[in-house]
């Protein structure tokens, strides 16, 4: 009998990874029985087809996001005092003192630190975090429809998400094993693992190590390397177009070479579009030297500001804005979700553009899988103010320091050096992607069109024991 697989969306971050790609479809030839247990908006049955059971009660303990804050705040604490490092209080988001309310929800939360902020008192705030989800009708909602399909192991596409802490804690009572993923670069050494479960997959040897290192709860072989699906697709060629066909369909000039900036979230870059402006100012200054370039714009899904409009509108015989084929579901990040189709646009714009340019973004690894170099900005605009967060300390952050050296990126530390970085890459004088590989294959994995597949080897592995 086919072994009956859960695999749980707490929120909609997952999609892109395990339902737009091969997954399922690798599982199933696998001979796995695939069911998506889901706690989004986006339905899969009614989109894809897929066979899904629905959450339906979204209960969560109204302490819950107070008791997640303090939690994370008192892991950084930890990593602070044990590692010596004044890196992680930069991951902390500042309190919230405005009106009675938040005033006392800071207060808690902060006194909640100031409690548990040592290895043994984040282990028992975890415990006290799984009793307050385990009160509420989210628990018993999820153990009977567990009890009713009897599901063999529940696959968590994030660990991040606190709305599958009630879920997997129904999984784990009812004696089912639980994996968790680790679904982003960037997660562990920020404290963004929230969920407890009885396995977790990681992307990478480094990220092994990281869970390790900060979760000395969580033995050695709970964490199985498997690589992330989150790049497959660029090694898909039945994505490719043509040049001649992906211009045509974004109306783009075939006689331009075009440089792909990739916009970021307001938080990560509150001043992004000025750097989306430098580049525009150093395209206009090449073209009027000879060269024929453009820019494709590319925004981050989840930033719905119109910052960047002015400078579009000003240069619009430059700037061509390619958004990014996502769909709006609701009014939180998380359920701005992805598409199949944006596979394919993100495909052929990492294809058929020169380089990409961006600050401190993922994206350097979808450009580097099709031998494309990345530009990071690296120096501060003259519109920074108090209050406003500075890019520099993202570069300062645990996983840059993941790099084999500075050279996996073209860092462009001064505006004023732009417009001859941009020309050295276009002359082929100048390129990071040899080193950038070596950063790749550390980040990522050995292994990036495989990660689907060792997936579900390690799901069978587990099912096995």
């Amino acid at each position: 009998m086919n072994k009956k697989v859960f695999v749980f969306f707490p929120d909609g971050v997952g999609l892109r990874n395990f339902a737009f790609t091969d997954f399922k479809t690798i599982g199933e030839k696998m001979g796995f029985d695939i069911t998506y247990w889901n706690n989004t908006v986006f339905s899969l049955k009614e989109h894809l087809g897929f066979k899904e059971v629905k959450i339906e009660d979204q209960t969560s303990h109204p302490l819950l996001p107070i008791y997640s804050r303090a939690r994370k705040r008192a892991e950084l604490n930890v990593s602070r005092d044990k590692f010596n490092d004044d890196v992680y209080p930069t991951y902390k988001f500042p309190f919230n003192y405005r009106g009675l309310r938040n005033i006392l929800k800071s207060s808690y939360v902060k006194c909640l630190i100031g409690l548990y902020s040592s290895e043994k008192g984040i282990v028992r705030l975890r415990g006290k975090i799984n009793k307050l989800e385990r009160s509420t009708s989210k628990y018993n909602y999820c153990k009977v429809q567990l009890e009713m399909y009897k599901p063999d192991i529940v696959f968590c596409t994030t660990q991040r998400a606190t709305q599958s802490i009630s879920a997997l804690l129904a999984a784990k009572d009812l004696g089912i094993p639980t994996v968790a993923f680790v679904y982003s670069w960037d997660n562990v050494p920020k404290a963004m693992q929230v969920v407890e479960t009885d396995y977790y997959f990681v992307w990478s040897d480094l990220m092994k190590g990281e869970i390790l290192k900060y979760y000395p709860f969580v033995k050695e072989e709970q964490v199985i390397v498997t690589g992330t699906p989150q790049f497959e697709s660029h090694y898909n060629n039945t994505l490719l177009q043509t040049r001649e066909a992906f211009f045509s369909e974004y109306n783009l000039d075939i006689n331009k070479k075009y440089i792909c900036y990739s916009g970021d979230d307001e938080t990560t870059s509150p001043l992004d579009q000025y750097y989306l402006e430098d580049l525009a100012n150093a395209v206009r200054n090449l073209n009027e030297q000879g060269e024929n370039l453009g820019i494709i714009y590319r925004k981050c899904p989840v930033d719905f500001t119109n910052r960047y409009n002015a400078v579009i509108e000003t240069n619009k015989d430059i700037i061509e804005v390619l958004d990014p084929i996502w769909g709006q579901e609701g009014k939180q990040w998380n359920q701005v979700l992805p598409t199949k189709e944006d596979f394919k646009m993100l495909y052929n714009v990492c294809e058929h553009s020169e380089f990409v340019t961006n600050v401190c973004s993922s994206t350097v690894f979808d450009f580097v899988a099709h031998n494309k170099p990345c530009i990071y900005f690296n120096y501060e605009q003259p519109q920074l103010k108090k209050g406003i967060r500075d890019i520099g300390q993202n570069y300062k952050y645990v996983h840059f320091r993941s790099m084999p050296s500075k050279e996996a990126v073209v860092f462009c530390e001064d505006k004023n050096h732009l417009k001859d970085l941009v020309k050295q890459i276009l002359d082929g004088k100048l390129s990071n992607v040899e080193i950038c590989k070596e950063w790749y294959k550390i980040v990522v994995g050995k292994t990036p069109t495989k990660a689907s597949k060792h997936i579900w080897e390690a799901i069978e592995f587990i099912l096995k024991k």
